[in-house]
């Protein structure tokens, strides 16, 4: 076994083994909210449950800067608790959704090439460019086009997943037709949407981004991480409605 199917072999471990923390966060946000409600039906400090709302709110995503001035209300802490079942019940299926993903790993054609990660909701597929372009280039190669066709059916399967795609470049200057490696990404970003496209995807559920050498996965200091930092990435999140 060479270094990097131990390195792969450790994250799917390292993944496999925080699959736990989902659902114990899920139960701590859920007590935290129910303790919430029955505080706002009991006769204590009404300001005092505000302050311990809004900080609540703001945890799960709220845009509240300030605390509110009026009474929070026991059906504002009861939509409080819907939008904690809500987004314990978006967690609980793309944990489903990625245990899907290790069927894809083993498809033909992406087998030792794709790997993935869950974070957060967000389920990251993630391919090299040398297997996707030639150095330099933003064409899909004939490889990089059957890679790409083999998550098709996973994504038609799962159509309520948008899919950001997001190019990368290692630090180094591109030669020839693009200026940057922003515009080097974002070409490359643009080519694989466009290819999933061509093979029925619908390009309402998908956008385009390029990160350049933004978020690099290993420090730039080596030829080995440069390469591994040169990737596209395909993010999927549940859609809302």
């Amino acid at each position: 076994m060479n270094d990097d199917e131990l390195d792969s072999l450790g994250d799917e471990e390292d993944e496999g083994g925080r699959e736990w923390l989902i659902t114990y966060a899920d139960m701590v946000t859920l007590l935290l909210a129910f303790f919430v409600l029955l505080f706002s039906l009991s006769s204590l400090d009404k300001a005092q449950f505000t302050d311990s709302f809004q900080a609540i709110k703001q945890a799960l995503g709220g845009t509240s800067t300030s605390l509110a001035t009026a009474p929070i209300s026991a059906k504002d802490a009861s939509v409080l608790v819907d939008q904690v079942q809500l987004r314990r019940q978006m967690l609980m299926e793309q944990q489903r959704v990625f245990s899907e993903v290790k069927y894809l790993q083993s498809t033909k054609g992406v087998a030792g090439l794709l790997t993935a990660n869950l974070d957060k909701g967000k389920i990251v597929l993630r391919l090299p460019s040398e297997v996707l372009f030639a150095s330099g280039s933003a064409e899909l190669t004939p490889q990089g086009k059957e890679a790409v066709a083999q998550l098709k059916n996973f994504f038609i399967k799962h159509a309520d997943q948008t899919i950001n795609i997001k190019g990368y470049t290692d630090d180094v200057a591109p030669h020839g037709r693009y200026n940057d490696n922003w515009e080097l990404s974002s070409m490359r970003a643009v080519n694989v949407l466009r290819h999933l496209m061509s093979l029925g995807l619908s390009p309402e559920r998908m956008t385009a981004t390029g990160l350049a050498d933004l978020e690099p996965l290993y420090p730039n200091t080596t030829p080995e991480n440069r390469a591994k930092n040169r990737r596209v990435e395909l993010v999927l999140e549940k859609s809302v409605g």
